[in-house]
This record gives structure tokens, sequence and C-alpha cells, in this order.
């Protein structure tokens, strides 16, 4: 059993406001940002405003999500130092694919291709 993590019992809503900074700070949007959580996880705008809302935690936040995105496995790359790819915990890995896409948009990179479109 994978150790624990405290990034797991965080709330959701107390990070999401940093992603879309990091966003905002490079010229992106918020529906940018939401479009990129919705498609990870298959939540709808009002299914991520409620996950935001009622204050759910990590692990419930991803746990909870309706429809993961299949293609969400082909994100690779580090993101702090760790390759996204080699992660085993299931949960970190998802945490950190969010981390890398959001990464992703920060720096420019254009939309179809974070969403892994072809």
């Amino acid at each position: 059993m994978a150790q624990s993590h405290r990034i797991y019992a965080k709330p959701f809503a107390k990070v999401y406001p940093a992603y879309v900074a990091k966003a905002e700070r490079k010229g992106r949007t918020k529906a940018e940002v939401d479009e990129i959580i919705c498609w990870q996880t298959g939540y709808d705008e009002a299914g991520l405003a409620a996950a935001i809302d009622d204050g759910r935690d990590f692990a419930a936040f991803f746990a909870q999500a309706p429809a993961p995105k299949p293609d969400r496995l082909l994100v690779t790359g580090k993101v702090c130092g760790v390759q996204v790819e080699a992660l085993e915990d299931p949960l970190m890995r998802e945490i950190r694919i969010l981390d890398k896409l959001v990464d992703e948009l920060a720096k420019g990179r254009p939309m179809a291709k974070i969403l892994r479109r072809a």
C-alpha cells in the first residue's frame, strides 16, 4: 500500500486558484484550465464547480471523477523532477498529470496538443 501523502487530504479548492493563477500569468484563461480539468476527469462545468464548492480533498476529487479520460495516461514528462509515467501510486499520478497539463498550458502549448488530440 502506498504511503499517504499530505496533498491527498488538501481541499482541491485550495489548489485550484493556483492552477488558474499560473495559467493567467502566462496569458491563458480560467476557462482553459477548467477545460483541462474536465477533460482529465470527466467532470462537466457544474460538477467541477460543485467539487470546488463542497471542499472535497484531492483523494475524493479524483475518486469521484465521473469519467476519467483514458488518453490522460498518454501524458509523459517531468513534473517537480518526477517522471509522471513512472509514478506507481494512481492518485499521485493523477495529481501530477494535472500539474503537467497546467504546466503545458502555461508554456503556451496549443490546447489540441495538451488534450492529446490527433
